[in-house]
């Protein structure tokens, strides 16, 4: 496949903001219409389960969120836009997971570690209110990329331990059963902006300080004349370095405007006319927005229809997948029980690859022939990309082994990797 496979989530766990917008919503709409990339948004509404035990809110959450992302320009002609409870396909392939998951790998994740450390910290039982879904969270999380392979998940550095374990997993997966997930990447949103809030901390549901997104005109700019500035009078100068309401404006500006905020904050601009400012400036960009999300929210149906058509798009890829990856663990017709002996006979007359992983942390690979013999043993490496990579050089020339540890019977392994190629071929 050519293109690039990108993955989102988002957790429907409350109403959209600014901050949200700025961080995730906006430049993820402009990612979704670059060139080469095929781009999965989902609704992670399994995973507001874990957090959240209000059905209405979980539901409204999930209308809003929606809305948004669709009045803010993701195109659902374009993009793969579903929810993520609508592919069934998914919590089955968590269950996979689960099966190949070691528990000391969910210990260490850092959701659960920090539930314990609380726990311990307050004298209660280290486990004390912590969830079997909580504990299970990266789990479902690395379903959801490995159900449509996707090649890179944009995330902020707290998140990056999730891939991580998603690809440990998915290295799981390939070793026991062959060759079946891609190894997704990070990629870390080094300048995703963070916006501060009403008081000054990052704007987020957590603190109780966040502008809605989609708030009435008059609510904006009700809320945007209540942002925290200090006592500095008319004509005095201020600072723009720790100022949220510079940093909300500079969020939204271009830079020439920023630079003219600049200069006024410099020549002692009134804060009741600064916050005029970013009220218009905001508005500005929201405005048209807000139709469009006030028409999706009054159409839920409309809502629904899209989502439904988003899943049926995802599941044309997650239902086939699926079936492949029942038949590679033994979920299988019985009826197919004679032609696969037959195939294993004939498979088990060839020399072969063992790739695996030893308790050092690295990845190693052996070859051996028809009759189980070892030819060949690798040194470590890094990551099972590159173990793979030299397998994959060996299956194609003679000339890779060179780059690895002495062959036992140099002869024996050249001739059983010329009867592998001829076998392929």
């Amino acid at each position: 496949m050519s293109n690039v496979r990108v993955l989102t989530g988002i957790t429907t766990s409350g109403t959209p903001h600014l901050g949200n917008y700025v961080g995730a919503i906006r430049p993820s709409v402009a990612a979704s219409r670059a060139p080469g990339a095929e781009s999965f948004y989902f609704l992670a509404d399994y995973h507001a389960l874990i957090k959240i035990d209000e059905p209405a809110r979980i539901q409204r959450s999930t209308l809003e969120i929606a809305a948004s992302w669709l009045a803010c320009g993701l195109d659902p002609e374009r993009v793969t836009f579903y929810r993520q409870s609508d592919v069934p396909e998914i919590p089955e392939l968590t269950w996979l997971l689960t099966c190949v998951c070691g528990k000391g790998l969910l210990n260490r994740a850092h959701a659960y570690k920090a539930a314990v450390d609380k726990n311990n910290a307050a004298g209660q039982e280290p486990d004390n209110d912590v969830t079997a879904g909580l504990f299970m969270y990266p789990v479902l999380m690395a379903a959801d990329i490995l159900m449509f392979n996707a090649h890179r998940v944009p995330v902020g550095r707290d998140q990056v331990q999730h891939i991580e374990m998603a690809r440990d997993m998915a290295a799981s997966f390939n070793h026991r059963y062959g060759e079946h997930f891609v190894l997704p990447e990070a990629q870390i949103e080094e300048a995703v902006a963070t916006l501060p809030g009403l008081d000054g901390r990052k704007m987020s549901k957590s603190y109780d300080n966040t502008i809605p997104l989609f708030a009435p005109r008059e609510q904006l700019r009700k809320l945007i004349a209540g942002i925290k500035t200090d006592s500095r009078a008319p004509g005095e100068p201020k600072d723009t370095e720790g100022s949220a309401l510079f940093q909300i404006y500079q969020a939204f500006a271009n830079p020439p405007e920023t630079a003219a905020l600049r200069q006024a904050y410099a020549e002692g601009i009134a804060w009741a006319d600064a916050k005029q400012m970013l009220f218009e400036r905001i508005d500005q960009e929201i405005a048209p927005m807000r139709e469009a999300y006030q028409s999706l929210i009054d159409n839920p149906a409309r809502v629904e229809e899209l989502l439904l058509a988003g899943a049926a798009k995802a599941r044309r890829i997650a239902t086939p997948f699926t079936s492949k990856l029942r038949h590679a663990v033994g979920l299988r017709d019985l009826r197919s029980q004679s032609s696969q002996k037959k195939a294993k006979t004939a498979k088990a007359a060839l020399p072969s690859f063992k790739q695996y992983r030893e308790q050092d942390g690295l990845f190693y690979f052996k070859f051996v022939d028809a009759q189980g013999q070892l030819l060949l043993q690798s040194a470590g490496y890094a990551s099972p990309k590159e173990a793979g990579a030299a397998i994959k050089a060996l299956q194609q020339d003679d000339a890779a082994l060179a780059t690895l540890p002495a062959a036992a019977d140099l002869a024996a392994t050249q001739a059983a990797l010329q009867q592998l190629r001829a076998a392929q071929d």
